[in-house]
């Protein structure tokens, strides 16, 4: 697989009519003097900070991962993703480690990471709008640790480096061979190394998956297992150890509709009282897991 042409392909994003004016903005922000970045719950920047600052998060809109703050400006993104970060963060280790983050959508968790110091953190995400919402972030941030890769999961196992640690959070049901992209994840891995992964199940003790036409109004989920039926995939896809690190159902708290983004959220998805989904099926539950070689 040519990495180099599918990168020039997926470049050409950047000059897409609804694309290219936003690209534009970011590369023509000026240099504001930073006064301290604080990589919590909220990756803050702080500073003084024009009205193009707003205006230029304005025009990147939706935002889904988050939040930032930047001077006064609170970008209040759809998911609370620090919910997420903070149950996993116990569990991992990358002090002077290569880690990715596949799936990374605008880099939340990315610079999250840099407090670990991490050897290098590469993103893996092939939608151009959430590379410029990282490049607007680090524009304020500048890590020299974390690059930003326009591929997909597809394109690791021929990727130019291996991983000691991989991240691969809410990817998996969207993949209509989950056990070929874990087998993916597993060929990206440095000999010893790990997956930390996060996926959709269903409740049970059965070996089985659910297979809806339409989940949460998502028509890309394809598979949403067991416990048990996620075990056997992640040995069929040959990792040796299999680890529960955390159970959780996603509520209004963690995902909700804000100023930040347009359209439908988790409210929206689910019926009146919140117990099945809109099409009639369990609501979202979570299980983060450890998958070692």
């Amino acid at each position: 697989m040519q990495l180099n042409e599918i990168r020039k392909e997926k470049e050409r994003q950047f000059t897409f009519k609804n694309i290219a004016p936003l690209k534009e903005m970011v590369d023509s922000l000026k240099e504001y003097k930073i006064d301290e970045i604080i990589l919590y719950d909220i990756v803050e920047i702080k500073g003084e900070f024009d009205d193009e600052v707003e205006k230029v998060a304005k025009a990147l809109m939706p935002w889904r991962k988050g939040p930032f703050k930047i001077g006064d400006l609170f970008i209040d993104s759809e998911w609370q993703s620090f919910i997420k970060y903070n149950l996993l963060e116990p569990h991992f280790d990358l002090k002077d480690k290569v880690v990715a983050d596949v799936g990374c959508n605008n880099g939340y968790y990315m610079f999250r990471m840099l407090k670990h110091n991490p050897k290098k953190v590469v993103g893996f995400d092939p939608m151009a709008l959430f590379k410029l919402q990282f490049d607007f972030i680090n524009h304020f941030i500048k890590s020299d640790k974390l690059k930003y890769e326009l591929l997909g999961v597809e394109h690791l196992p021929y990727y130019e480096e291996k991983f000691d640690t991989i991240f691969c959070l809410g990817v998996l049901y969207h993949r209509s061979d989950p056990v070929n992209m874990l087998k993916q994840l597993k060929q990206a891995l440095k000999e010893g190394g790990e997956v930390i992964l996060d996926t959709f199940i269903i409740e049970g003790e059965e070996e089985i998956a659910l297979t809806p036409k339409r989940y949460a109004k998502m028509r890309n989920v394809y598979f949403i297992p067991t416990i048990n039926a996620l075990k056997n995939w992640a040995e069929i896809a040959k990792f040796k150890s299999f680890e529960v690190l955390e159970i959780k159902p996603t509520d209004l708290n963690e995902q909700r509709k804000t100023d930040w983004i347009e359209g439908e959220s988790l409210n929206n998805f689910l019926n009146e009282d919140g117990t099945k989904t809109i099409e009639g099926y369990p609501p979202p539950i979570r299980a983060y897991v450890r998958l070692k070689i």
